[in-house]
């Protein structure tokens, strides 16, 4: 009987990860969170439509200001459902495992511990991925069917929405080797939400002038990527044309961004991903089992 290629292996493992995360109950969480985050959206946007329709109490220009406004607003409650997901998808990758015993049965074997971390963690990687193109594909057409707006760059959004995914559920496996599942899950969301609140906290200080505000989101967005890809999606969804003309003094507005990503902090955030998931082998391969 020939040997299993490392290669083999690790895409083996992926494809038992991925059949494993489409049957957990937290799939049917994220389908119930996205089918209702569409049909609220689908119902604030017909509304804006009416109101440039038949009030008339908006130019062209500001509703689709509006209107990709509100869309930064829904897709950022569908990246905290994508969070939610991974995160709490992650916990149980390696923890959960452990503590049930199933990884000493696997590990047990000639299979390397780095191989059944990566096929684990490309496993989640297609799952979490394929959610934000599903899920966001989606969002755009309810908004091209409510208001008639597409954002100038879709692939562009999704993809950088997709990298934010990656680095969060990253953090989570890197989490999984060293505490609880529910506890690596709470973890990963906590700092999810506190580098975006620190990012907005950022944007006023950079807004009022004050520097020493604006260096907190700066140092945030580079200790943990999240909310840098989150932004440079949110420039790649907003109307530019309508922000130009509209968008003076909105420098500190959340759901605002108005520079495009570097690609500096693009390779950065691929290498901090590197360096974590770095960090999660040589820890499952110092732990016990």
């Amino acid at each position: 009987m020939s040997p299993v290629s490392p290669v083999g292996t690790v895409l083996t493992i992926a494809g038992l990860t991925l059949r494993e995360a489409s049957r957990r109950k937290v799939l049917w969480a994220l389908a119930g969170l996205t089918v209702a985050l569409l049909v609220l959206s689908a119902w604030g946007f017909s509304r804006v439509a009416a109101e440039s329709a038949e009030f008339v109490t908006l130019t062209s220009g500001q509703a689709r200001l509006v209107a990709s406004q509100l869309l930064n607003l829904v897709m950022f409650g569908m990246s905290l459902i994508a969070a939610l997901g991974t995160a709490f998808l992650a916990g149980p990758t390696l923890a959960g495992e452990t503590e049930s015993g199933i990884a000493l049965a696997v590990l047990a074997r000639p299979v390397r511990r780095s191989a059944v971390l990566l096929g684990k963690w490309l496993g989640l990687v297609a799952f979490g991925t394929g959610f934000v193109v599903i899920a966001g594909l989606a969002q755009f057409l309810v908004v091209l069917w409510t208001v008639d707006y597409w954002p100038p760059q879709p692939v562009a959004a999704l993809a950088l929405l997709a990298g934010q995914t990656v680095v969060l559920l990253t953090l989570g496996v890197l989490l999984s080797t060293v505490i609880s599942p529910m506890a690596s899950g709470v973890i990963a969301v906590g700092l999810f939400g506190a580098t975006w609140i620190a990012g907005v906290v950022g944007g006023i200080g950079q807004a009022l002038g004050n520097d020493g505000v604006a260096r907190i989101g700066t140092i945030s967005r580079m200790l943990l990527p999240t909310d840098g890809l989150w932004r440079g999606a949110m420039h790649n969804l907003q109307d530019l044309s309508a922000l130009a003309q509209f968008g003076q003094g909105m420098e500190g507005f959340p759901f605002l961004s108005e520079a495009p990503l570097t690609y500096g902090y693009l390779v950065w955030a691929g290498v901090w991903v590197a360096m974590v998931w770095g960090l999660a082998a040589v820890s499952l391969r110092r732990r016990d089992l």
